[in-house]
């Protein structure tokens, strides 16, 4: 395991690959760690080098007091990058770690070659939904709302109780420090990145589970149309994390688009 304090917070990472490989980095989403991203990660090992992190509040990294704000988590990012002396990489960003990936090539366009969108969107929800969720999660904790939260991200093929992934799954998200699940939700609330997107000017994927009930595929289709140029996908049973339900489809998508784009870090 590796930590690292930037911009003010202990960041876990991992490096995966070969040194000499284009830099592939990896964000998760709400109320996940970046040990959802193993199985599609095995699949682009040998060929990229890759970052994968548990961004602030999730995981292993550290969770400050709610609320944040979108540019906390891109600055974290941003941080954690120029501390892993990376000059330049491929963004593969799910759900808020999407929306991290649009702001970083927003603010950070230094750092960013291409980017893959999945199941986000460039404005998720409103005030009213991310501010009932807030006081859930304060008042009752994340079990709570788990259940609603799992029927959006998993097809009901996945959800059984004899799917020994899904009871993990369940258990990452409910263990899911308080602070760090609330704090991004308001960081989710406040995101409006339509102008910000729309001036990106790199090569873009955006991909999206067909079952997703968080981000569905029209919304992703609204995201990819603001990028001129961006390729849009859909990957068929899978839900709002489709690097868990469908890895090989997933990685495939990944790997041959940047392929395509010739921007592999």
């Amino acid at each position: 395991m590796a930590f690292a304090r930037v911009n003010g917070v202990v960041l876990h990472h991992e490096v995966r690959g070969p040194a000499d490989g284009p830099v592939l980095v990896f964000s998760n989403s709400l109320g996940t760690d970046f040990r959802i991203w193993d199985a599609v990660a095995a699949r682009l090992a040998n060929n990229y080098r890759l970052v994968l992190y548990d961004k602030r509040g999730h995981g292993l990294s550290e969770a400050t007091p709610q609320p944040y704000a979108l540019t906390d988590h891109v600055d974290d990012l941003a941080a954690l990058l120029d501390h892993l002396g990376v000059a330049r990489a491929a963004i593969v960003g799910l759900s808020v770690g999407g929306m991290i990936a649009q702001g970083l090539a927003a603010r950070r366009p230094d750092l960013v070659s291409a980017l893959v969108l999945c199941d986000t969107a460039h404005k998720i929800g409103t005030d009213d939904l991310w501010n009932s969720r807030i006081e859930a999660v304060n008042t009752e904790g994340i079990a709570a709302i788990a259940d609603g939260i799992l029927q959006r991200w998993f097809t009901p093929a996945y959800r059984s109780p004899d799917n020994a992934g899904f009871i993990g799954y369940t258990a990452m998200l409910t263990r899911t420090p308080v602070d760090g699940y609330a704090g991004t939700c308001a960081a989710l609330r406040d995101a409006e990145l339509t102008e910000a997107t729309r001036a990106l000017t790199i090569p873009a994927l955006c991909v999206v589970g067909d079952q997703d009930g968080s981000t569905p595929p029209d919304l992703v289709r609204e995201l990819a149309a603001l990028i001129d140029g961006a390729r849009f996908e859909i990957i068929d049973d899978a839900g709002h994390l489709p690097c868990i339900e469908q890895p090989a489809k997933t990685a495939a998508l990944i790997d041959a688009f940047l392929r395509e784009a010739g921007r592999q870090g």
